[in-house]
C-alpha cells in the first residue's frame, strides 16, 4: 500500500508499505535501486513482509521528480546513473530516516539496500541509528570504506559485477576487515532482480535472501541473552 511521509526538514514523499499478516517482529527500510520504486521493490517489501517484518520504501527521488521510475532499458539506464550519483546523499538519508519513523513501531529497525540503495544502506549503517544494515552491490560503497559503521552490516555482491571490481571489492575489506562481504560466482550486478532478465541469478538471489533474513532475525529478533 501508499502512504506519505514526512521527512525531518517538512519535505513530503511517497513510500510504499508492506504490512506482515500478524504482528511485525520488526521494522525493515528498503533502500531503493536507481530505478526508484519498481515492481521489483513492492516484490522485495512484500518478501520482507511475508517473513513477519513491517517493510517500507521511500520514494527517494519525489523530493525533484514525485513519481518518478525508471525502465529496465538502455537509455533509462543511463540517465538513471547520471542522476543518482549526483544526488544529495544526506537528503536521501534524510527520507529514509522518516520511512524509519513510520515503522519504529514495530521494534528494531533494520536497512537493505540495493544498487544506489546499497550504497545508502552502508551509510545508513554509518551515518545513522539502525539496528542492522544489508548493502547489495552498492557500487559506491568503497568511496566511503572509511566510515565506521553503528550497526552490524553485511555487503552482498556478485563476483561478476563490473561496478564492484576485484580491487574496488578488496580497498572495502580492508578498511573494513570486520565486515562480512558475501560474494555469490556467477552473479552479476542486479542479480536479485528477476525483472533483470539478463542480471537475475537464481542461486544467488535465494542465497542472498536467505542469508539477509538470518541476519535481520538474528540482530532485530533478539535480545542480548537470547541463543
Amino acid at each position: 500500500m501508499q502512504t506519505k511521509l514526512i521527512a525531518s526538514d517538512g519535505h513530503q514523499l511517497e513510500a510504499y508499505v508492506a504490512h506482515p499478516r500478524g504482528k511485525p517482529i520488526a521494522g525493515v527500510v528498503i533502500a531503493q535501486e536507481m530505478y526508484g520504486i519498481t515492481d521489483y521493490l513492492k516484490d522485495v517489501c512484500s518478501f520482507f513482509a511475508s517473513h513477519g517484518f513491517l517493510t517500507v520504501a521511500p520514494a527517494l527521488y519525489d523530493r525533484k521528480a514525485p513519481g518518478l521510475v525508471f525502465d529496465y532499458d538502455k537509455a533509462s539506464h543511463d540517465l538513471a546513473q547520471i542522476i543518482y550519483k549526483n544526488w544529495n546523499f544526506d537528503e536521501a538519508l534524510m527520507d529514509l530516516d522518516a520511512a524509519k519513523a513510520h515503522v519504529a513501531e514495530a521494534g528494531k529497525v533494520g536497512i537493505v539496500g540495493y544498487c544506489w540503495g546499497g550504497t545508502l544502506a552502508w551509510l545508513g549503517a554509518t551515518r545513522k541509528d539502525y539496528a542492522a544494515a544489508v548493502a547489495y552491490y552498492g557500487s559506491m560503497m568503497p568511496d566511503y570504506a572509511t566510515e565506521e559503521p553503528r550497526c552490524p552490516t553485511i555487503a552482498v555482491i556478485g563476483l561478476e559485477d563490473t561496478t564492484l571490481p576485484p580491487h574496488r571489492i578488496e580497498h572495502f575489506r580492508r578498511a573494513q576487515p570486520s565486515i562480512e562481504v558475501v560474494l555469490y560466482p556467477g552473479a552479476k550486478h542486479g542479480f536479485d532482480n528477476p525483472m533483470r532478465f539478463e542480471r537475475y541469478h537464481q542461486q544467488a538471489s535465494r542465497a542472498g535472501r536467505g542469508k539477509t533474513l538470518s541476519f535481520l532475525i538474528q540482530h532485530l529478533t533478539k535480545g542480548p541473552g537470547d541463543a
